[in-house]
This record gives C-alpha cells, structure tokens and sequence, in this order.
C-alpha cells in the first residue's frame, strides 16, 4: 500500500511499542473498537515481519469470511462482464477459495510459481520509493486486513480483497507481472521525488483504474476497478479518455469515491506499449517531471 494512496488509516506506534490505526469519522470502522483492535493486530503483525521469514498467518473473523464470500462471488460474476482477457487469464491461473479469506501468505507461494512474484504484509502507509522499488524485486507488498462489513462492496483502503483478487491476479499474468517489474526497476533509477510521483500518479490511471478496448468493448482492467463491486457497475459512466502521460500527470483522481475520469488503452498490446514507452524513456529531468 503506497503512501500517496491512503492516508485513511494510518498506523501508529506509541512510546511503548503499542500499535495502533488511527481512523478518520468518516471511516465504517470508526465507532467499532472490535474492528480497529483487530485492524491493530493485524498490522502489529506486519510491523514484526522481516524478509525471507513465512509471511504471518492472520485469525479472520467468521464475519470476515463471509465478507470474502459475498463480495468474491459477484466479483467473479461482474469480471465474466468486465473485465479484460489478461486479467482473466490471471484469474483463472490463480484460483482463490469460495468459503474463507485465503492468507496472504499462500498466495504469495501460488503467484511465486506462476510468476515468480511474492507479497510482504503492510502494517499501512509505505513510502512511494519503498513500495515501487520493491517491484524490481518481483516483491508486492500488501496489507493483510480486509474492509468493514457496514460497507462491503467498496473501500477507500487497499484491503485483501483488493491485494488479492486485483493486484494478486495481475501478478498471476506475466505479461502484466512484467510490467509491475518494469516499474520497480525505473524507480530504482530514478533520484528523485518528483520523478517517482509521476510514475505514480500514471500507475494510478493504468495499473489501478486504466481501461482496455476489446472488440469495441470497452473493459476493465486496473486492480482496482476489479476489486470494487460497485465501480465495475459504474465505469462506463466516467469521462473516458486515450492514454496521454500529460494529462495523467494533471488529472486529480479521488480516493474515497468513484473515479469522474478514466484512461483507455486501445487493446492489451497498446497498454503494454505505453507503458513501456513512458518507463524506459523517463528522467530525473524530464519535462513531465519538472511541470
């Protein structure tokens, strides 16, 4: 979970090693001390991970199980509708369980042998440097928790449901877990903050929410489209626009809503071709960077 994404919930420790998340009033789990004593553990959990050791095991909820349940099955109902080819060659690559949350940690090992990608729990907010560069490592880095069941259909907060079935599925494909490598090596060339927020604020518009024409159908392809029930149902309402690096870099995008606009790729090759193009050619002073 990159730090430009969400400040929603940030974790905290205090002077005595006690962990905490902070949710804002207009957080669904702001009144529910079960819920954020539990998000705490989770993300205490994380903050004693160390790399190369088994990715900690997470006790969900009967309740959270059944929020894994309910939004997965629509989700795979909507993605029959939505989503693009390449996700779905991901999808069916990497097959989740029906009845329960899967750990984090199995799917880390399912995508490694398809792709050679891992995930590492996030306690919360991860610098936009550390989260990217750690793609260059074939390496994703996750948060382990999963959304408020006052609210199941969308979150403003990369969950489970979000890690796994959007970004998990991508990693699962290796056309696109070429490209989340290809991101990671960039910004381990790049020196500055500038640069690197740019590249984020393009993976926002393709990773996260870009779009692909498929037989003059117009399908979803970012991980988190997939992952919203509720957007999946409204995308085709955004002001949807070509693929342009400049007006990516201008466009404000919303975190706690629906996107107003979207970015479409031509076809899967286009979106490749794109991307490549913007990550192999970007400097420190390009004149992107510097507007």
């Amino acid at each position: 979970m990159f730090k430009e994404a969400t400040v929603f919930a940030p974790v905290v420790t205090n002077d005595q090693g006690r962990v905490s998340v902070i949710f804002s009033a207009d957080h669904p789990g702001y009144r529910d001390e079960e819920y954020q004593k539990h998000r705490a553990r989770i993300a205490d959990a994380a903050l004693g991970y160390r790399l190369g050791e088994p990715v900690p095991e997470i006790s969900y909820t009967p309740a959270e199980d059944e929020i894994w349940r309910a939004v997965s099955a629509e989700l795979l109902s909507k993605h029959r509708q939505h989503a693009c080819r390449q996700y779905l060659i991901g999808r069916n690559l990497l097959p989740f369980p029906s009845d329960r949350l899967p750990q984090l940690g199995e799917v880390s090992a399912a995508v490694r042998r398809l792709t050679g990608f891992t995930f590492s729990p996030a306690a919360g907010l991860v610098e936009q440097e550390d989260f990217y560069g750690s793609l260059a490592d074939r390496r994703f880095q996750a948060t382990q928790y999963i959304r408020h069941s006052s609210f199941p259909r969308f979150s403003p907060e990369p969950d489970m449901i979000h890690e796994v079935v959007g970004h998990g599925t991508h990693l699962a494909n290796q056309r696109l877990a070429d490209l989340y490598q290809l991101v990671g090596e960039t910004v381990r060339r790049l020196e500055t903050r500038e640069a690197i927020s740019l590249i984020s604020r393009v993976f926002w518009f393709t990773f996260e929410y870009g779009l692909v024409l498929e037989d003059g159908v117009t399908k979803a392809c970012g991980a988190s489209l997939l992952s919203s029930c509720g957007e999946l149902e409204k995308y085709h309402q955004a002001d949807i626009r070509p693929l342009d690096i400049v007006a990516m870099a201008s466009q404000k995008y919303l975190i706690q809503q629906f996107q107003p606009v979207l970015f479409r790729a031509d076809s899967f090759s286009h979106f490749e071709d794109f991307l490549c193009g913007f990550l192999t050619t970007l400097q420190d002073d390009s004149p992107l960077v510097a507007a």
